[in-house]
């Protein structure tokens, strides 16, 4: 561990990192913590991230807690976040881009707002309570997976061919809560080349 201490405060975030056994840290002036490797905190009770993080060059995990924000979380994680199973309604706080995998699936989520704005390889935000996409990650890498299932809007994402597709033609604002403003879908099915379909399990036309 190396930092440079402005702050008697710095005493106690190395407590804490003492505490999480977060290793290989550095403490930034700002009293943020980098990580050259994993952070892991599942599955411990939180409710909310117990330090303000910057980089994590590893694995970041805060899954299986009682989150209801990710402030605090590292702006820049090298592989996979996870913050399954907590209790998020947004995504703001989270890392601004991810390396490899984001996992977010089973929260409380009804947008994807925020945040987070690249995903390297794949992006799970199933079992939530999501009726738009809007605010989706941009995901850079070539292989890639996106998987939104089960929520209200995989109704409206399954009639795409792909996830390129999809990201093209949509625009979220014809979405508002559970009711499609028609003659906007209408003109993004076409332009993606495919049938409007008379209904939309969980939404209604206007």
């Amino acid at each position: 561990m190396k930092h440079i201490k402005l702050f008697e405060s710095f005493e106690e975030i190395d407590s804490i990192c003492k505490k999480y056994r977060i290793e290989n840290y550095t403490i930034n002036p700002d009293g943020s913590v980098d990580v050259d490797g994993a952070v892991h905190l599942s599955n411990m009770g939180l409710t909310e991230i117990p330090l303000k993080f910057g980089r994590v060059s590893k694995y970041f995990d805060c899954s299986d807690n009682k989150l209801t924000t990710l402030e605090g979380s590292p702006s820049y994680v090298g592989r996979d976040f996870l913050c399954y199973r907590n209790r998020l309604t947004t995504l703001e706080g989270a890392p601004r881009e991810v390396g490899r995998s984001f996992y977010c699936q089973e929260n409380r989520l009804t947008t994807l707002e925020g945040t987070l704005k690249r995903v390297g390889e794949s992006f799970y935000c199933g079992n939530n309570k999501l009726f738009t996409l809007k605010g989706v990650p941009e995901i850079f890498g070539e292989l890639y997976v996106f998987n939104c299932y089960p929520n209200p809007v995989h109704g409206i994402y399954n009639l795409f061919y792909s996830y390129k597709d999809f990201m093209d033609s949509l625009d979220w604002d014809y979405i508002r809560g559970n009711k499609i403003v028609k003659s906007r879908f209408e003109e993004a099915c076409e332009e993606a080349g495919i049938r409007v379909p008379k209904s939309i399990k969980g939404y209604e036309y206007i």
